[in-house]
């Protein structure tokens, strides 16, 4: 479980060298399946949004309120832990490390889609890592998110979504 060692080099080449990962593994990748079934990034306004996905896996959500202490509108900036292990999530994928690797699916409310998805996680117990599959007509899979369990509440977070999982992986 290498990191990429990125962090010595400036944005925009830090940039370029995790865009030629992404690439590799995920967007160019035929054969990015996970358990034979095909996956795709996530669709905006019915399109596959490689650049949405990308910052997604190399970018944490940011938070920030004005002088008056009024919640601004989230953006997202750079996260070591994440793109450090970009190139972690095909290795997870084709579940290679399978003994620390723990699969699960679970049926969550989607806020903004009003409705219930089921997701898949791949969970490696000893690196504390996530994966997270969205079920599609149960022939394929979005990638929604990767990332390290960084957090102090993260790790508790995915134990109790593992109690609530389902019988079969979706």
């Amino acid at each position: 479980p290498e990191l990429l060692e990125i962090l010595h080099m400036n944005e925009h080449q830090r940039k370029e060298s995790l865009m030629r990962i992404y690439k590799r593994d995920i967007e160019d990748n035929p054969n990015f399946k996970f358990r034979e079934k095909q996956i795709y990034p996530t669709k905006s306004d019915g399109v596959a949004d490689m650049g949405r996905q990308f910052t997604h896996l190399t970018c944490e959500e940011a938070k920030e309120t004005d002088e008056n202490g009024n919640l601004l509108p989230a953006k997202r900036v750079f996260e070591k832990d994440r793109s450090q292990r970009l190139h972690w999530i095909n290795h997870h994928i084709q579940e290679l490390s399978s003994e620390n690797i723990e699969v699960f699916s679970v049926t969550e409310r989607d806020q903004k889609k009003r409705c219930d998805i089921t997701k898949t996680y791949v969970y490696d117990k000893k690196e504390k890592y996530v994966i997270v599959l969205e079920c599609q007509r149960k022939s394929s899979y979005y990638l929604l998110t990767a990332y390290y369990l960084n957090k102090e509440y993260a790790e508790k977070g995915i134990k109790k979504k593992m109690k609530k999982r389902l019988p079969n992986i979706e």
